[in-house]
């Protein structure tokens, strides 16, 4: 099954789930104050990393190197906040995972690891082109 529809069907029934687990624990008012809390916070220090974020990036720039780190960084601290602005405790979770920096860290050191194991795979193959040379000319 196609990775993005599983994810599509997958993660409301579990945001259902946990809204009625956590709703029967501790409350349908407390439930729906968490939510609007945690977007809140959330999007509060989304910002404050953005900007962290981007003066990082402006002294990348001021050294005249690329700044790659933080413009991946900037992309993950945009799906981190949208997934804040969700509501829901699963999406709440691994947007604040994407958030703090020790986190974001090691979730680039694995998409990377995995990213040039691939690339590694492809480097085994040279392109090139060939053409029969005849002796008898």
């Amino acid at each position: 099954m196609n990775a993005i529809l599983l994810t599509i069907i997958l993660v409301p029934l579990i945001e259902i789930y946990l809204f009625i687990e956590i709703g029967g624990k501790i409350g349908a008012l407390y439930t729906i104050s968490l939510i609007f809390i945690t977007a809140v916070v959330g999007i509060y220090y989304a910002r404050y990393e953005g900007f962290n974020t981007l003066k990082s990036g402006m002294g990348q720039l001021m050294k005249n190197e690329m700044p790659v780190y933080e413009i991946v960084s900037g992309a993950a601290l945009a799906l981190a906040s949208l997934l804040l602005i969700i509501p829901g405790f699963a999406t709440d979770m691994v947007g604040f995972l994407m958030i703090f920096p020790p986190t974001r860290k090691l979730i680039f050191s694995k998409l990377t690891k995995k990213m040039s194991k691939e690339k590694k795979i492809n480097e085994d193959f040279i392109e090139g082109e060939s053409e029969d040379i005849d002796d008898k000319k």
